[in-house]
């Protein structure tokens, strides 16, 4: 028996949705009939999620911002800001961006702290401020 045969058949029968909706069971569902409520995703699903979503994250800082002046650990956390902001989010960050391009990551880290994101989430600015500053990853 070939697998590719029923996932075909499923694909067709279940049909795409790249968002989140509601089942005729009244189930939270994704994909291709994914039953989040009952089965949820695995680790190892949601590493595979994550890694998409920095690969575009990394895409839209390398497109957007000049990082000629940073290194591995300091354009890290414009990739972090990224996914928890969003494109649009990092990019209203203009004086921080400011201070990335100037090579002023003093500036920049002030910057960072001096924001409604950084009440919002103060421990994980504080650590992705200090690598800023020290260019140096932060580790737990």
């Amino acid at each position: 028996m070939s697998i590719q045969n029923t996932v075909e058949q499923i694909k067709k029968h279940e049909g795409f949705r790249s968002h989140p909706y509601y089942c005729t069971a009244k189930k939270f569902t994704l994909g291709y009939g994914r039953n989040l409520d009952d089965v949820g995703i695995s680790e190892q699903e949601a590493e595979i999620l994550l890694q998409n979503d920095l690969n575009e994250c990394r895409a839209v800082v390398k497109r957007n911002i000049d990082t000629r002046h940073c290194n591995d650990a300091q354009v890290g956390v414009l990739i972090n800001m990224a996914y928890n902001l969003g494109a649009s989010g990092l990019m209203a960050f203009k004086k921080m961006l400011a201070c990335v391009e100037a090579g002023d990551f003093s500036g920049a880290a002030n910057e960072m702290l001096d924001s409604r994101w950084a009440q919002q989430v103060p421990n994980r600015a504080e650590e992705l401020a200090k690598q800023m500053v020290l260019g140096e990853w932060q580790k737990a």
